[in-house]
């Protein structure tokens, strides 16, 4: 149990050294995607890559961006 919190240990930790609030919120919402993705058993690494190739074109065509979520991405 102790090796399953120690994630959120270390991150409430570094969290501390953001240097401001925005720094802050976006290190949390990068944290909650990739805690999404691992369960939903979809591999960080190749979900992040394929979605910042794609966060242009979904800008420039105006789609939906809920698709990229790692959940609705999992599915496609």
């Amino acid at each position: 149990m102790e090796n399953a919190i120690r994630p959120l240990a270390l991150g409430r930790k570094n969290n501390l050294f953001c240097g401001n609030n925005v720094s802050a919120y976006r290190a949390a919402t990068i944290y909650s995607l990739i805690g999404t993705c691992k369960s939903t058993e979809v591999d960080y690494r190749i979900w992040m890559e394929d979605v910042l190739r794609k966060i242009p074109y979904y800008k420039r065509d105006k789609k939906d961006m809920t698709e990229l979520l790692p959940r609705n991405w999992a599915k496609s």
